[in-house]
């Protein structure tokens, strides 16, 4: 009761406060005007851009607008700008399962609140640009508040790019890089949030060569600060990334990448496991702990972008130095397509190499109908291989997004999944919704 009630608290006051529409028009910025945290804010009236080459501390962690329904919450200065953000997330899941499905798990119907967070971001106006963010997330299942992407990042022309030192993403995979509140389905593919921490402490250097079409990041990580925390499932681990952007203008992007990752598991143990893309769920694929001394993970990314349409698949390898396990090997990925009915196109990062939220043309606050996003995804996850049998899982998932307008989102989704595990295959149809609010 004290949980709902929390979440009805801070569901009506974000709700008041982002979506009061008077003086919007007054509100907005001129189109060439840089917000805190680095991306462009549209002029009333003209379509946002398409392509983003801002990229500041916090980014991808929770977005800043292109359009500014509220204002109080950033400050623009002489010597700095700083902006505080918000996020929340509430949905409901609901599901149908097969005889195979209820003997492998029990599911029941669920409402739940998925996200709350708040995020501090800003830069100070030095000749070498310096931007830094904080961020505080509510975690749900452990009732704890927990210390998200927190960090300094330093421009450094002399290297074609900027060094990040804190707590950040590792940079591994377009889709689990970009902003959650900006992605396309309700969760991230099932093998990633598996194979992949959410977070990570140490060093990243994100570069870009603009004439080479090209953008990379490397990254060394260590838990020497977040020993115990749900994410670090590692040691240490290095990371490398590197995108190709042949075709990159407001009209068409074409994005291919490739990532590679080495990690030493911590306390010599590893265990990999993910929900079924419905947070209320329990874990569907889990290979229980088992003794690894390291893992070498790659995947492969592609995306096309032309106008309204985005396509995009990823998959991911991963092979674990485990000898008393037989060196298991899994894999897995999804591909997706999205199209904005509305005519909106989404827009692309050239820095960071990942898609930013929708900016609706004519948000309903304005008198517009939104933004309308129809969304197929398909996702495939195999953690059997040899003795570890976490299980094979696959899911087919149509969804609906309206984006209200950037601040406000109502995602409602179908899905219907395969699980192979315990001996069974099961079947389990999901009916989800959710809403998201944010500053």
């Amino acid at each position: 009761m004290l949980e709902r009630a929390t979440a009805a608290g801070a569901l009506l006051a974000l709700t008041v406060l982002i979506g009061t529409p008077q003086n919007v028009e007054a509100q907005q910025a001129p189109a060439t005007t840089n917000q805190p945290g680095g991306s462009q804010s549209a002029a009333p009236g003209s379509p946002p851009a398409t392509l983003d080459d801002q990229l500041e501390a916090g980014d991808d962690e929770l977005a800043t607008p292109q359009r500014n329904l509220v204002k109080w919450n950033h400050y623009d200065g002489k010597f700095f700008a700083i902006r505080a953000g918000a996020g929340f997330l509430y949905e409901y899941a609901a599901f149908s399962q097969d005889e195979a499905s209820e003997e492998q798990l029990q599911l029941f119907p669920t409402p739940k609140v998925r996200d709350a967070r708040f995020l501090f971001k800003g830069h100070f106006k030095f000749n070498r640009p310096v931007s830094w963010s904080t961020g505080i997330m509510y975690d749900v299942p452990t009732k704890s508040f927990l210390v998200r992407e927190t960090g300094v990042m330093i421009g450094v022309p002399e290297i074609s790019g900027s060094l990040f030192v804190g707590r950040s993403k590792e940079g591994f995979s377009l889709n689990k890089i970009m902003v959650g509140y900006a992605g396309w389905t309700m969760e991230r593919t099932p093998i990633s949030d598996a194979t992949i921490p959410i977070l990570a402490d140490g060093v990243k250097w994100l570069g870009y060569a603009p004439e080479k079409h090209l953008l990379w990041n490397l990254g060394a990580f260590t838990d020497v600060l977040s020993e115990g925390q749900t994410f670090s499932t590692y040691d240490h681990q290095f990371v490398g990334r590197l995108v190709w952007l042949p075709v990159e203008n407001n009209e068409t992007v074409l994005h291919l990448g490739a990532d590679v990752r080495y990690g030493k598991p911590n306390d010599g143990t590893l265990r990999l496991r993910s929900k079924p893309e419905a947070f209320p769920a329990p874990y569907f694929i889990d290979t229980g702990a088992f003794p690894a001394q390291s893992s070498r993970t790659t995947s492969f990314e592609a995306y096309y972008r032309p106008g309204p349409l985005l396509l995009g698949a990823e998959y991911f390898l991963q092979q674990v130095n485990a000898p008393e396990k037989g060196d298991p090997f899994f894999q897995g990925g999804n591909a997706m397509v999205s199209w904005l009915a509305t005519g909106e196109t989404r827009a692309y990062n050239t820095r960071g190499g990942f898609f930013n939220q929708i900016s609706p043309a004519r948000p309903v606050f304005q008198g517009g109908p939104g933004a309308w996003e129809l969304v197929a995804n398909f996702s495939y996850a195999d953690l059997n291989s040899g003795p570890v049998q976490g299980g094979k899982f696959w899911r087919f998932t149509p969804m609906v997004n309206w984006h209200l307008s950037d601040n406000m989102r109502l995602e409602l989704t179908y899905g219907y999944g395969s699980l192979n595990r315990f001996g069974l295959i099961g079947a389990t149809q999901f009916f989800q919704t959710r809403l998201q609010l944010q500053l």
